[in-house]
């Protein structure tokens, strides 16, 4: 019996021993004995001998062998120490790091309290469950100097990481934040597997977190550039004005929002107008005081005593909630305006000095390079990296800017100067691809197979899908060896470099042609042409001055001046009459809106009437666009036509060739009448007399107007304005623009052969049968002077 019982015994405990042992299923890769599933600061301790911490700035890479320390994992939606504060540092709404190799860099502007006081970073990611965190990493830079690197395991749900900054590091004013991801896949060895690759990073939980009692204190006008961003990536100013209606004050105010957003350069701003208290604060936020003494005293009870006797723009601090907050007050209007100046005055430029750059550097470092003639520029010069790599697909990207008056889209073409090296185990069959704003421009194959090194290989690249401001140039490289055609176990992520892009390569922009165009709305929205060339002021029409209606023109003047690179100078108007043949701009609800500034922009005036937007409960309202399409399909010509449709589309994918360029005479441009589902509307046409360009910018209501501001301004959805008319709703996310049927030249530089010959090529490409009976008329005429030359010269018999 006693032996029956021993054994049972024996046969639990060992059960339970099993039991305790048994874990999931885990396809990361090894860890020490001691180490946890969540990742650790320090490193692990295997027994017998413990190892020492590693510091959290180690940046060593990865090897699958031997793991790096992870740093802690924790919920991002932890709270601050006391007496830390928090800077968020992503400026997107969402951050995505893809592929095999990925790099994203901009700048993030602090002060001098906050550059001295100790600093850590912090960040919330994460990744695809097919990344092989063995061979996986995401390595934080800040102005170039690595502070830390985090293995890519956190498929299951976002996991938090810190690295303390190392003192001296930062510094006052731009501080440069790089993300760089070096991901491969777990089981897959092909192309196509390379685009299942991604760590997202969380803008709610990135920031840098500082230590001090006066980190948080804004004591210069230099600290509007530090306003920084919220946890969804935004930048507001909040701005109180109790005589907001008042007569005279639209103009100060539109000016000092547009100061506002030229010092701060943030790439998704908005601005709130109210005349009550003040809002609560945050990140991201700057409330803005402005007014007279007599008017701010009701509502700010910490209003300095000379406010009442001179102008006045400085920080105070809210009594109520301990925020700063910029006050601009003194004892009548023309001192508020006087201070107002004081802080716009500073990013005011002249229309006659040329920008080198584009301002990007809040969003995408370094700042975009201007270029208005034949130049080469170093990628090294662009942001772009010397990089060797042992992947499938390799991609970077940098940007280059065009003036406003570019005009070679259609037979322009830049060159890549690629130096770059890649073994013998490339196979014929991989390429190199150059994309401009993410379309396909040029395609370079590999045909050796006994590897190589490419100095200055000249890569024509179309300037086609090139536009007006910034574009994005990327060059992809796609490498394909028989180790990979075999896959096999733990091949995936190979060690030795395949590849190598150096930085020593060039972009060669030639000369192309200049002459600017009515209407553009792809150069208003890349340079704010032609308002921010203006050198008397443009006339703004506002059709009421309310809350939701100068918000709404303030945060479009404010990314406007943004691009130009300096504030707008306008003046309001109150009818169409004064503006006479003056580039000008419309701002208001459709109902309010002048029937000539519609006519001129071909929207149908019936709009004012029938554009009203869909509840969700009108589930019977019909739309008319919709309704068409769908009786096209029924009619008898219906399956003909959607062939003819389908065969046009065909030669214009394959040979770029379309109605409107076998055309003699561009057609005249259609009247546009928006769906009931539109958001907001964006047209341009010309003056009455044709000398100027009119922008409406219009919606069913001020409330309407305002929201789509806020999504049209913002930096994803900015580029995608162009055509003469684009739109956006709400109720479907897209924006949709319709292409410019006909537009007038508008010379934009001194007149000089060279350049109409360049414009004059470039109106042919596009016309081809304008083009091809010139080219008859020409041949006829040279046979007709040659037959006429031989029988006046030549021997008659």
């Amino acid at each position: 019996m006693r032996t029956i019982v021993a054994a049972s015994l024996l046969l639990l405990n060992a059960s339970a021993f099993a039991q305790a042992q048994t874990a999931p299923f885990d396809m990361s890769g090894e860890r020490p004995p001691g180490a946890t599933i969540t990742p650790r600061l320090t490193s692990p301790r295997p027994p017998p001998t413990p190892a020492a911490p590693v510091p959290p700035a180690v940046v060593a890479q990865p090897q699958p062998a031997a793991p790096a320390p992870q740093p802690t994992a924790a919920a991002n939606t932890a709270a601050p120490r006391p007496g830390d504060v928090r800077r968020y540092v992503v400026p997107f709404s969402q951050l995505g790091l893809g592929g095999e190799y990925d790099r994203r860099s901009w700048s993030v502007y602090l002060t001098p309290e906050q550059a001295a006081a100790k600093a850590s970073f912090t960040f919330a990611y994460q990744n695809a469950i097919v990344v092989a965190p063995e061979a996986s990493a995401l390595t934080v830079y800040l102005n170039n100097r690595p502070i830390g690197q985090q293995r890519v395991g956190s498929p299951d749900g976002p996991s938090t990481v810190t690295f303390e900054v190392p003192p001296g590091l930062l510094q006052p004013g731009a501080n440069l934040v790089t993300f760089e991801a070096d991901q491969r896949h777990r089981t897959d060895c092909s192309i196509q597997s390379t685009y299942e690759l991604w760590s997202n990073i969380d803008p709610a939980g990135t920031f840098l977190s500082f230590t001090g009692s006066d980190v948080a204190q804004l004591s210069s006008a230099d600290a509007i550039r530090a306003i920084g961003v919220d946890g969804a990536g935004k930048t507001e100013f909040d701005i109180v004005v109790p005589a907001l209606e008042q007569p005279g004050t639209t103009k100060p105010l539109l000016r000092l929002a547009q100061g506002l957003s030229v010092l701060s350069s943030m790439p998704n701003q908005i601005f709130a107008f109210s005349t009550a208290s003040l809002p609560a604060g945050g990140p991201g936020k700057l409330s803005v005081l402005v007014g007279t003494a007599a008017e701010l005293r009701p509502i700010f009870t910490g209003l300095p005593p000379g406010a009442e006797s001179a102008a006045l723009a400085a920080f105070v601090t809210d009594p109520r909630s301990g925020l700063p907050v910029l006050l601009i007050s003194g004892p009548s209007w023309q001192a508020v305006s006087s201070a107002i100046d004081t802080i716009v005055s500073p990013t005011d430029r002249s229309s006659d000095i040329r920008r080198d750059v584009l301002t990007t550097e809040r969003w995408s470092a370094p700042n975009a390079p201007l270029v208005f003639s034949d130049t080469n520029i170093a990628l090294s010069q662009l942001g772009v990296k010397t990089t060797e790599f042992s992947g499938r697909r390799l991609r970077t990207s940098f940007n280059i800017a065009v003036p406003a008056d570019f005009y070679a889209n259609a037979y322009g073409e830049a060159k890549v100067l690629l130096d770059a090296a890649y073994t013998d185990n490339v196979m014929p069959g991989s390429h190199i691809d150059i994309y401009v704003n993410d379309n396909i421009a040029s395609t370079v194959p590999i045909t050796t197979t006994s590897g190589g090194i490419l100095r200055h290989l000249p890569i024509r690249v179309t300037m086609r899908h090139f536009k007006p401001g910034l574009n994005s140039v990327a060059i992809e490289a796609i490498l394909m060896t028989k180790d990979d055609a075999v896959c096999a176990p733990g091949s995936t992520a190979g060690a030795t470099p395949r590849f190598a892009l150096f930085d020593t390569s060039e972009l060669q922009i030639p000369d192309f042609a200049r002459v600017g165009q009515r209407p553009n709305l792809a150069a208003m929205a890349g340079s704010a042409y032609p308002y921010g060339r203006a050198t008397e002021p443009t006339p703004l029409f506002i059709d009421r001055v309310d809350a939701d209606t100068l918000s709404a023109a303030a945060t479009l003047l404010g990314q406007m001046a943004i691009t130009a690179g300096h504030p707008i100078d306008v003046e309001t108007v109150a009818s169409p009459n004064m503006i006479g043949d003056r580039d000008a701009i419309f701002i208001g609800s459709v109902s309010q809106m002048p029937a000539t500034a519609l006519t001129q922009t071909n929207i149908a005036t019936a709009s004012q009437a029938s554009w009203r937007p869909v509840a969700d409960t009108q589930a019977g309202v019909v739309d008319t666009g919709t309704a068409l399409e769908e009786w096209n399909s029924k009619v008898s010509g219906g399956v003909l036509r959607n062939r003819i449709t389908a065969f046009r589309e065909w030669v214009s994918r394959n040979f770029d060739i379309s109605r409107s360029s076998l055309q003699f005479v561009p057609g005249a441009e259609e009247v546009f009448t928006p769906s009931n589902v539109d958001t907001i509307l964006v047209a341009q046409g010309s003056s009455p007399a044709g000398a100027g360009a009119w922008t409406v910018v219009t919606a069913p209501s001020a409330k309407d107007l305002r929201e789509g501001l806020e999504v049209l301004t913002a930096q994803l959805n900015w580029p995608q304005i162009s055509g003469h008319i684009t739109t956006y709703s709400s109720k479907t996310g897209k924006i949709e623009t319709v292409p410019v049927t006909r537009f007038d030249f508008v010379p934009s530089t001194p007149w000089s052969i060279a350049n109409y010959r360049l414009i004059a090529a470039n109106w042919l490409s596009t016309n081809i049968l304008s083009y091809a009976s010139l080219l008859v008329v020409f041949v006829l005429l040279i046979g007709v002077t040659t037959s006429s030359m031989l029988r006046r010269l030549g021997r008659s018999k």
